[in-house]
């Protein structure tokens, strides 16, 4: 088989049942969204990262790839899912006749990319780090009930805003947020998501950039 694409993975329905049975997983746990629009999203902010950085097409698109694939491991189940996940990539992947070092360098990724045990090992992986990370935002809330919010729903439903920036003639990578206030602390979102910041300043590091973290305006990290 020749060249595997994005195209040919987002075409794929037994990914796409993956996709589906690992964020049911996860609205039976109570987490937030992470579905098509999570993956879909996250595929190309990783592939934005690494073209607006210079890596080559493929590399981009590898990238690509191993955002949309990332999350399936929570088919099994969220304790450990990047490394489960990285395990069902690897066979999709090879059963599809991707080339070898190419599955590799996505399974790497995708084994890196959960903050508890994830390294930025190559740049696909340091790219989906970023643009998993910065994936905040209310539409992934799905409690509709305010009063029975718990921190994560909160912290969620509170970003109005995040972009995930590369500032040209820059050596930052911005994660730019706004948050209500009126709904969630700045601090509660540290008290969240602060591990996963670390990571990104981390990814960003291995990028040769250095990450910033602005919330409201105000340059946090």
């Amino acid at each position: 088989m020749g060249r595997i694409t994005f195209e040919d993975i987002q075409k794929d329905e037994q990914i796409s049942t993956y996709i589906r049975g690992a964020d049911k997983v996860l609205l039976a746990m109570g987490y937030t969204e992470h579905a098509f629009a999570h993956v879909t999203k996250t595929a190309h902010d990783a592939h934005t990262v690494l073209t607006t950085l210079g890596y080559d097409a493929r590399t981009a698109e590898l990238a690509k790839i191993a955002g949309y694939l990332h999350d399936i491991g929570n088919v099994v189940n969220r304790e450990n899912h990047a490394l489960s996940g990285a395990l069902m990539a690897f066979r999709i992947l090879d059963k599809l006749g991707m080339d070898a070092m190419e599955v590799a360098t996505v399974v790497s990724a995708i084994g890196n990319h959960d903050e508890h045990t994830a390294e930025p090992v190559n740049p696909v992986a340091a790219a989906l780090i970023l643009a998993d990370k910065s994936d905040v935002r209310r539409t992934r809330v799905r409690n509709r009930d305010i009063v029975t919010f718990d921190i994560h729903d909160r912290v969620n439903y509170a970003v109005e805003r995040a972009e995930l920036r590369l500032p040209p003639e820059s050596d930052d990578i911005v994660l730019d947020i706004t948050i209500d206030t009126e709904i969630c602390a700045v601090m509660d979102y540290f008290e969240i998501f602060l591990g996963r910041m670390l990571l990104c300043r981390r990814a960003a590091d291995y990028l040769g950039k250095h990450f910033r973290l602005v919330i409201n305006g105000t340059v946090i990290l």
